[in-house]
């Protein structure tokens, strides 16, 4: 148990400074030996040894980072009782998570277009999404039954309001100067107008 241990606390050691290693110099220049002295290792066959590949090393970072943000995100919408209130939560959750975790964001924006599976192939940007377009989208059907969102395609609902936090990471990678807070706020507003009932819309 001591040893499983060690390893898991070597394999988190060893993805953190992947992330401030890719984050600060880029995917190209991430290198093995550079996350190693990041790292604070003595050689890169340690990291070797707890990773097969870099390829398996990023998926790695990739689980971590979206692991760490539905710890955040599960909680703020699980306290929330309408499908709207979980709505709200999901963006505003989601947003302050790459306001607070710049690192992980650039990280994850570098190591995408160079991600495989473990087959070898490579991910879209359409099927790296995939997953959470889908959980989205029964959100909303959830909220469409229950009465609290008006009738609208859910899938091109979840697209646009994935899209809505794709491009807050993309703001974060580029250092854009763009407000998380105010953008925040706007993106809660645009969406809750997007899917309220017309009658909620006409303020009737």
């Amino acid at each position: 148990m001591e040893h499983t241990g060690r390893t898991a606390a070597r394999r988190t050691q060893i993805v953190r400074a992947a992330i401030e290693t890719i984050a600060e110099l880029g995917y190209d220049q991430a290198t093995f030996a550079r996350i190693t002295e990041r790292a604070g290792l003595s050689s890169p066959r340690m990291i070797s040894y707890h990773f097969a590949d870099k390829n398996d090393l990023l998926r790695q970072v990739v689980i971590d980072v979206f692991t760490a943000a539905a710890h955040v995100m599960g909680p703020a919408m699980a306290a929330e009782a309408t499908w709207k209130g979980k709505l709200r939560a999901y963006l505003t959750s989601n947003l302050r998570f790459l306001r607070d975790h710049p690192k992980e964001i650039v990280a994850l924006t570098e190591i995408g277009p160079h991600l495989r599976t473990s087959s070898g192939e490579g991910y879209t940007s359409t099927t790296s999404q995939d997953f959470s377009v889908t959980g989205l989208a029964e959100l909303l059907e959830s909220g469409q039954a229950a009465g609290e969102f008006r009738e609208f395609d859910t899938r091109s609902m979840a697209v646009l309001i994935r899209a809505a936090v794709d491009a807050a990471a993309q703001r974060v990678r580029d250092g854009s100067d763009v407000d998380l807070d105010t953008y925040t706020t706007e993106v809660i507003t645009a969406i809750d107008l997007a899917v309220r009932l017309g009658d909620e819309c006409s303020g009737n």
